[in-house]
């Protein structure tokens, strides 16, 4: 099983930590803090939760800063009293990622060796540049002796996506001539910003699939498709990469197939998921992602996919199609496009899915028509009406989002379009005039508030210490 580790935490912390660390007299500082596992098939990451801000006498700052052990015996009780790990915090004068001095790793290795014992967890020791830029260190118990290896990226989720790379790790992906006119319009730095994340696609149907081919052709290096759908004859009109000779072929090895074929990076790596996200494989697969794509038309796993969202710091990118009848006549169509997270507003809120259509769908009743053709409204939502001009019309606002996300040059909000007006409006403050605190509580939880399948002990075995 490959293994790699992450660091995630909120825009919100970020500004915290940052004020702390970051002193206006040219010296180093320190704090802890306890972090949530969140736990996928290949990568655990740390969600960096409470602050323990040191008491008076609790540390000393001499240039360098050192802590007494008064200090790291409250850290360790409040992280055994709530079954987290530890991250030890603490700046350095210099820009970008951090290189681990002699001094550092010393600490590191001091604290290591008690902290994961307590706490049953690896330790995470970050440092901050001067510059705002977070790196991460993982300290494990490997054959009964302390042994450190770095991070691949931390990422911190707010109105924008802010990830720090280690770059022996995860380098910038070499630019290519196949995608040169790419670049040229985002520039090197928020091409490889973009191209490093890896990126789900939830759904690889008319939205997902059109999805995909623009990840691929934009240079994206690593994708995660999840779907356990097979091509239909009804597809075949608004499918990319589906042809006759396919139907009965899985969504995802067409999708997989048309992105590597279309693909202009020097190397794209695509990982097949073909089960439901609300399934375990599909939940841990979900979780290997830095960004995830929700292009599902059911409310179940839109309802799972906004929960990862807040609770595993994974921002959710969602957009939805509802074309309009009357007496069988078309009468028009809207769509809308959304990114959820923390400090944004959640899927519910905005109307994407109502809990109790998702209720339904948990139950396996919206598979029954004739118990959803006696619901008001019932017809709706059995309707699964699209054509390929609305599907590629929505797969690009969907992408504008994600370069919004990542190179914060705007943040759209959440996206609506009437196409008899053709008229697109941006919402920005839908979150406070919605009133929208409804997930707060969840995030940087992980599965410790909203537990979606039983833990699985021999995963988290796997990454216990």
């Amino acid at each position: 099983m490959p293994e790699h580790f992450s660091v995630a935490l909120t825009s919100t912390l970020h500004d915290a930590l940052k004020a702390f660390l970051l002193r206006t007299d040219g010296q180093e500082d320190l704090l802890f803090a306890l972090y949530v596992p969140s736990v996928g098939h290949e990568r655990f990451t740390a969600l960096v939760t409470d602050l323990i801000y040191p008491e008076e006498g609790e540390r000393e700052v001499h240039g360098n800063v050192s802590f007494t052990g008064a200090y790291l015996e409250r850290v360790y009780r409040s992280a055994m009293a709530k079954g987290r790990g530890v991250v030890m915090l603490h700046s350095h004068l210099g820009p970008g990622w951090q290189d681990a001095s002699e001094d550092d790793i010393r600490a590191d290795q001091r604290v290591a060796s008690s902290a994961v014992p307590a706490t049953g967890w690896p330790l995470i020791s970050m440092t901050l540049g001067t510059d705002g830029t977070w790196s991460a260190r993982v300290w494990q118990n490997e054959a009964g002796d302390v042994k450190g290896r770095w991070a691949t990226h931390v990422r911190g989720v707010g109105p924008q996506l802010n990830v720090s790379y280690a770059e022996h790790l995860r380098p910038a992906p070499p630019a290519t001539r196949r995608h040169k006119r790419t670049v040229a319009v985002w520039g090197p730095e928020q091409q490889a910003a973009m191209t490093r994340l890896t990126v789900g696609v939830v759904g690889l149907g008319s939205v997902g699939s059109q999805v995909c081919e623009q990840l691929a052709r934009s240079g994206f290096t690593r994708l995660v498709l999840i779907d356990h759908d097979r091509v239909e004859e009804h597809n075949l009109d608004r499918l990319i990469g589906a042809y006759p000779e396919h139907l009965g072929e899985l969504k995802v090895d067409v999708a997989a197939r048309n992105a590597i074929r279309s693909s202009t990076a020097a190397q794209i790596d695509v990982r097949r998921v073909p089960v439901k996200v609300t399934s375990p494989g599909g939940y841990r697969a979900a979780l290997d992602c830095d960004v995830l794509f929700s292009c599902v038309d059911r409310p179940q796993p839109r309802r799972l996919l906004n929960h990862m969202a807040y609770a595993h710091l994974i921002p959710v990118i969602d957009g939805g199609i509802r074309v309009r009848h009357r007496q069988e006549e078309f009468i028009g169509v809207n769509w809308q496009v959304q990114t959820t997270g923390p400090t944004r507003p959640c899927l519910a809120c905005v109307g994407a899915f109502e809990a109790g259509e998702a209720d339904m769908d948990a139950k396996g009743l919206l598979d029954d028509p004739t118990y959803v053709s006696g619901l008001p409204g019932g017809a709706a939502l059995q309707a699964s009406e699209n054509v390929f001009t609305f599907s590629s019309a929505v797969a690009s606002m969907e992408m504008l989002q994600l370069v919004a996300l990542v190179t914060g040059f705007q943040n759209f909000g959440v996206q609506r379009f009437d196409f008899n007006s053709g008229i697109t409006e941006a919402y920005l403050d839908e979150r406070q005039q919605l009133n929208c605190q409804c997930h707060d509580h969840l995030i940087a939880t992980a599965d410790t508030v909203t537990d979606w399948h039983a833990h699985d002990l021999a995963l988290e075995a796997h990454w216990r210490t």
